[in-house]
């Protein structure tokens, strides 16, 4: 059990950030929180990176350096996405997905570099 965790939050945090890039993308609702936290010329930067995470991590399974490259970049992704939240002053609660999400790709960073906590 121990050893599936790690996978599981692997394919739960691929599968989410394939879905969110592609809404960068495709959503009105994306396009206007960009706007609303001023960084609407990084849209699809940000959903290229989301894009890019999510699958690394999935080819992470047949390529264990793309699960260290991706949750790193991933992980560093939602640390500014966090930060922006706070200083727009978003709240804990509209914040507290990115930072979850910095969790999950953390663990799975340390996992994959075998750092036991």
């Amino acid at each position: 059990m121990k050893a599936l965790i790690p996978e599981m939050f692997e394919i739960f945090s691929a599968f989410s950030f394939v879905f969110y890039g592609i809404m960068s993308f495709t959503s009105n609702i994306m396009k206007s929180e960009f706007n609303r936290w001023g960084i609407s010329k990084f849209r699809i930067i940000v959903g290229c990176a989301q894009l890019t995470g999510g699958f690394g991590l999935l080819l992470g399974f047949y390529f264990p350096v793309m699960t260290l490259l991706s949750s790193l970049g991933l992980t560093v992704l939602m640390l500014l996405g966090f930060i922006l939240r706070l200083i727009v002053k978003d709240g804990i609660v509209k914040s507290s997905p990115a930072f979850i999400y910095i969790i999950i790709n953390l663990f799975i960073l340390l996992n994959n570099l075998n750092i036991d906590f």
